[in-house]
């Protein structure tokens, strides 16, 4: 907080402005006279003045007087200091307006507790003046807004189980929800979702699965690229008691018979290893499986969803993925567009995570300012929706304000598709920009590695992916520069 600190003692008020600035973190401009101050006042506003009450020329009283005159001047709490214990003293600085007195010596304690209160009241008085002067205009806007985009989207909120609600702010998604809806009334065909991370496959696989909240059947996710190879075919299908060393005596119920009557998700489908590609297809084929070590035949009823953020056709080509296995899945394709193509929905997704999480965490945030949607809008969010999400959790987390500013946005250091780095150079796709003086490519290599990894919130593997070299190659660069 910024203080204006008036005394014409300057060793007293020295002390005072160290203390206020070093112990207790604020911002101090110190005065030696009552003009003085309110020239300083004048060019601007302090939340928050500290003047002593006995001063030549002006006295404390008279300069509190002089400050509520000034258009600013009724916001701003005054703290008036007496050497002297004189009840008068205190019950006609509170009659002229005084947030409150202090009484010279100065107890540290009592100086400090002073300080905080102000802050409080000054937080409650913003918050009060931001409520009146621009509530009206900002319900308006957001009624002008809605109603836009209601115009094409009849349903803008749902609830999805295990999600909660999301949010369909633009066309493409609109499609994709509906879409969804309607082939969760068929659970015959196999679907795949693509999109890259973070743009919310899970959330389009619950919602073909739970449609509007009308399904009580399971559903069950596996992530493809978590699993050990060696295991994953265990971890499908199950296995009977005794089947293979270090199996349980009573066996295990695979993931496909525990979603027996609703849906399983194979998350990173492209990950799935190619000794287990065949084994899917049969599933899809004969509807059936057997348990390892097992000779019943086990009929499925399930719903097969996959998804994956990787380029399935470039990965039959490269013989990393099966031909017949990809067409199977090419019955029904879902692509998720990133949130850099469909930037109508950055704004409303931001103030939907806004009003969430202001809630849960008893923020004040209501609105996001013009100018802090387009440094979201400009961002190129690598991270899609769950980036964006991320986002606005930090800034509800580290701030408390009315409304989201460009300062509680400087974490975001990229305005376009393009990555700043330490020493000058910049990556943009189709070209690089490199610095006049010289370029460390070492650095350059170091930098990319972890804006990879940062990406990837720490997963080498898919950051090797990422960077198209192997896990034992990111791990010799990582040694060698990080």
């Amino acid at each position: 907080m910024r203080i204006l600190l008036v005394d014409d003692d300057e060793l007293s008020r020295e002390a005072l402005g160290d203390f206020l600035e070093e112990q207790l973190g604020h911002e101090v401009l110190q005065c030696s006279n009552g003009v003085e101050a309110i020239e300083a006042f004048r060019r601007t506003p302090f939340p928050m003045v500290i003047a002593d009450i006995r001063m030549p020329e002006m006295n404390g009283i008279e300069l509190l007087k002089r400050l509520k005159e000034l258009p600013d001047g009724l916001m701003a709490d005054v703290v008036l200091i007496t050497g002297y214990a004189d009840l008068n003293n205190a019950v006609q600085a509170l009659r002229a307006g005084a947030y409150d007195y202090l009484q010279k010596p100065i107890d540290i304690e009592e100086l400090a507790a002073v300080v905080s209160r102000t802050v409080e009241h000054q937080a409650l008085l913003q918050e009060n003046y931001e409520l009146t002067h621009y509530f009206e205009e900002k319900l308006a806007e957001a009624t002008r807004e809605t109603n836009k985009k209601l115009e094409y989207i009849q349903n803008a909120y749902s609830e999805i189980i295990g999600i909660g609600k999301i949010g369909v702010f633009s066309e493409p998604m609109l499609s994709i929800v509906t879409m969804a809806i309607q082939l969760h009334e068929d659970r015959s065909v196999p679907i795949l979702i693509e999109g890259e991370t973070g743009t919310g496959k899970e959330i389009i696989a619950r919602l073909i699965h739970y449609g509007y909240g009308d399904t009580t059947t399971p559903f069950i996710s596996i992530n493809c690229s978590a699993i050990s190879p060696n295991l994953f075919e265990s971890e499908l299908f199950g296995y009977e008691g005794g089947s293979f060393t270090g199996a349980r005596k009573k066996g295990m119920i695979g993931k496909l018979e525990l979603a027996q009557g609703g849906t399983i998700l194979l998350d990173e489908i492209g990950d799935l290893p190619m000794e287990m590609q065949p084994k899917l297809l049969r599933v899809f084929e004969e509807k059936a499986i057997y348990r390892i070590g097992g000779l019943k035949k086990i009929k499925l009823d399930v719903r097969i969803i996959c998804a994956t953020n990787r380029n399935l056709p470039r990965l039959v080509e490269k013989g990393l993925f099966r031909k017949d296995l990809f067409f199977r899945l090419n019955k029904c394709r879902i692509y998720i567009p990133p949130l850099r193509e469909r930037k109508e929905d950055i704004a409303p997704l931001a103030q939907m995570f806004l009003e969430r999480y202001a809630e849960e965490k008893k923020r004040r945030f209501r609105f996001i300012q013009k100018e802090a949607v387009k440094i979201l809008e400009d961002y190129s969010w690598p991270g899609n929706v769950r980036e964006l999400q991320s986002a606005i959790e930090r800034v509800v987390l580290l701030y408390n304000d009315i409304e989201v500013k460009p300062e509680h946005l400087k974490f975001l250091t990229s305005v376009s598709d393009v990555i700043s780095c330490a020493d000058g150079y910049r990556i943009k796709p189709g070209s690089i920009i490199l610095p006049d003086d010289k370029l460390d490519l070492n650095a350059l290599v170091a930098e990319i590695v972890r804006k990879a990894l940062i990406m990837f919130k720490g997963n080498k593997t898919k950051a090797a992916r990422y960077l198209g070299i192997t896990r034992s190659a990111l791990r010799s660069r990582l040694k060698k520069f990080l």
